[in-house]
């Protein structure tokens, strides 16, 4: 491997980079530190080149994710370069290393020679080189701190040495330290101490250790514990972690490192960490078990575990000494320098657990085509569309139009429809009159006489659109298709129309990621004037579903705005790293045509989501929306979880924000309100959460986010 072609391992992006000025900044990492002295590079006859540095798990199609690197907790050792050239010649991509001696107290230390005196720490900052310490050494604060012991000459040597660690961390320019696991429940002292570096930390990363326990049952005899020594109560280990970030303002740069045990908590309350800021998964070589060959192995439920922090970019961490004796003559045999390369690194002590890693995450399936496709896009806020108000550009079409799989469901409605509409005796002397409201470039014409084609109807289209550019390509469509004298083409406003006759048929793709959030009711209202009275909507109904979900990572992208207007607005985002706690819920409703006398699209609506006890208690950031259309009778396009469309990628789902975080306790239940208004000039949402605890309405009056009419 080239040195330009260097790749950095570690997950060095801040999820606040986005807001950098200079991108440039971001694409090497390694070159870009600002020393302005040249650095010695590291000499040592066990160095390690290039070549062998990045030596990821496996090759999985489309993931370029994080978690393709794994790293090893190791012991203190003030030989830096030993430690690494080790460590990386057996096949780790970074460490996880105590950066001062263990037996250092600054109390220890006396007044006339602390001045003059040289801390412990693991070597100068020179025995590595900047892109050495910055990509492959994840600094491990002392586990002996104790900041919220009831000894005065503890807490005080834990706080100086806390102060210190960091400090020293932060001058190496260090991505990520690793704190160690509150010794108690009460870590008041702690968060305050840590909080109060955050405030002025560099880009580097702080994960906080937390065991992955959560006991059921007060007689649960589980393991419970890390491996710094410490005994944790059978508890609720996230309950620790919330209430150390919520002491910390739920701070971008504190995130979790979790202790993966022998021992597992249940399916539902492993799903909350994956809305949680994990950057990491520390698993013990003791929760490893022995196959019928003699290696190790996990657990089926391990097994899944690890695969779930593959998919959400959570990078693996072995930890322990090798408690598995393997088979003699396991070592690989062969000749030449590949071969040499290979028994050198089967002499790391655990090479089998990363082997066995590496199998787990070579034998996950290939992420499918949609998903590589959006990867771009996952957890990516994005403002909705104004489609009333704003013409869309070329680019947006095109991404539209290439989702073959939307246009196949409207085509079999169509199809469906004209079956329906004309008998086949009918099909030759009747012509089916099909209007096509807001027909864009027209890849719902092309569909709907594709349908016609294939039922035998005859058909005549009216193409309504209203921004002027996309019925120039409208023409050139129509003219290179031979569609003459079966599309007429009326560049305008549906709401301003006059139809010359009636359609049987009306198309629409008005549809949001709320369903009526782009204004679908307030068109189809309007242009069903168009319909004769036995006429047929396509869609003919769509409903809105909501779910509270956990999010560490988009609230922490709304925060960063620092207003009110921003968590008042809702997004269209492709949802990733987010628990959702509960399944949606129906929310709104509407069916086309409406012959109502008295037609609102106003909407009201309460609901309560309920959790399993088992899952635990849990945070709720905001609410997913999703919605699913019924176009005709039993042909139905939407992305609501448990009926999506598979492999449809034209709508992301809807993000409402909560201004604060609401704290739901086990086995309490949810209570959500949302409100769609109306008005003369635009169209709103108002939500607001009242149980367990009640927030305030968000976007009261329409004061942050509308649609405009």
């Amino acid at each position: 491997m080239k040195q330009a072609d260097f790749v950095i391992p570690l997950n060095w992006k801040n999820d606040s980079f986005r807001q950098i000025k200079n991108p440039k900044t971001l694409a090497n990492p390694a070159s870009s530190f600002p020393f302005s002295f040249p650095v010695k590079p590291y000499q040592n006859p066990e160095s390690f080149n290039l070549s062998k540095i990045i030596m990821p798990l496996g090759d999985n199609l489309g993931d370029k994710s994080d978690s393709r690197y794994c790293g090893v907790e190791t012991d203190f050792n003030d030989d830096m370069p030993h430690v690494l050239s080790y460590n990386i010649n057996g096949g780790f991509d970074f460490i996880v290393a105590p950066l001062m001696e263990p037996g250092y107290r600054p109390s220890l230390i006396n007044t006339a020679s602390r001045e003059s005196s040289v801390l412990p720490f693991a070597g100068s900052d020179l025995v590595l080189s900047p892109a050495q310490w910055s990509s492959h050494v994840v600094g491990k604060i002392s586990s002996w701190i104790d900041l919220d012991s009831e000894d005065d000459v503890l807490r005080e040597d834990s706080e100086t040495a806390l102060k210190q660690e960091l400090a020293w961390a932060s001058h190496l320019s260090l991505q990520a330290c690793l704190l160690p696991t509150p010794k108690g429940n009460s870590c008041a002292n702690y968060a305050r101490c840590v909080n109060q570096i955050l405030q002025n930390l560099n880009n580097m990363q702080l994960w906080l250790r937390i065991p992955l326990v959560k006991s059921d049952d007060e007689d649960d005899d589980s393991v419970n514990g890390t491996s710094d020594g410490m005994v944790v109560e059978p508890t609720d280990s996230w309950e620790l972690w919330n209430s150390f970030r919520e002491l910390c303002e739920h701070h971008s740069q504190l995130s979790v490192a979790l202790d993966v045990l022998s021992s597992l908590p249940s399916v539902n309350s492993l799903g909350r960490w994956f809305g949680e800021p994990v950057k990491a998964a520390i698993v013990h070589t003791d929760s490893f078990l022995t196959n019928a060959r003699g290696y190790p192995c996990l657990s089926k439920r391990h097994q899944k575990l690890l695969s779930g922090f593959f998919y959400f970019s959570i990078q693996i961490v072995l930890s322990g000494k090798a408690v598995h004796k393997l088979p003699v003559g396991s070592l690989p045999s062969g000749s030449g320098q590949a071969d040499n390369n290979a028994q050198q690194a089967q002499k790391h002590e655990i090479r089998s657990y990363l082997d066995y890693v590496g199998y787990l995450y070579q034998k996950m399936e290939p992420l499918p085509e949609q998903e590589r496709f959006e990867l771009g896009y996952r957890d990516f806020l994005q403002s909705p569309l104004q489609p009333l108000m704003d013409n869309l550009e070329a680019q947006t079409y095109e991404t539209f139009e290439k989702d073959s799989v939307k246009y196949i469901q409207y085509q079999r409605a169509v199809s469906k429809a004209l079956v329906d509409r004309i008998p086949d005796e009918n099909a030759s002397t009747t012509t089916v009159i099909l209007m096509v409201v807001g027909a864009g470039r027209g890849p719902l014409v092309r569909a709907s006489l594709q349908a016609a084609e294939e039922t035998g109807r005859k058909l005549k289209v009216y193409a309504v659109e209203k921004n002027p550019n996309a019925v120039v390509t409208l023409h050139s469509l129509v003219k290179l298709e031979g569609w003459e004298d079966v599309v007429t083409i009326i560049s305008c406003d549906m709401r301003c129309w006059e139809a010359p006759e009636k359609a049987d048929i009306l198309v629409s793709e008005l549809l949001g990621s709320f369903g009526d959030n782009e204004l679908s009711p307030e068109c189809l209202d309007g242009a069903q004037r168009f319909l004769k009275p036995d006429g047929i909507s396509i869609p003919s109904s769509y409903t809105s579903f909501i779910q509270p979900v956990t999010t560490s990572k988009l609230y922490n992208d709304v925060k960063l705005h620092k207003d009110l207007l921003h968590f008042e607005t809702a997004y269209v985002v492709k949802l990733h790293r987010l628990a959702k706690l509960s399944p949606s819920q129906a929310v709104f409703t509407f069916t086309h045509p409406n012959y109502s006398p008295n037609i609102s699209n106003q909407r009201y609506k309460k609901l309560r989501f309920e959790t399993p006890v088992e899952t635990g208690s849990f945070i709720v950031h905001g609410f997913a929306g999703y919605f699913d259309a019924i176009l005709y009778k039993d042909v139905h396009l939407g992305i609501e979880p448990s009926t999506a469309t598979p492999n449809m990628f034209s709508w992301f789902p809807i993000f409402f924000p909560l201004r604060s975080p609401v704290y739901v306790k086990a086995g309490s239940p949810l209570d959500f309100q949302i409100w769609r208004c109306c008005g003369n000039t635009k169209v709103w949402y108002e939500w607001c959460v009242t149980s367990p605890t009640v927030s305030p309405i968000h976007n009261c009056n329409g004061r942050s986010y509308w649609v405009g009419l």
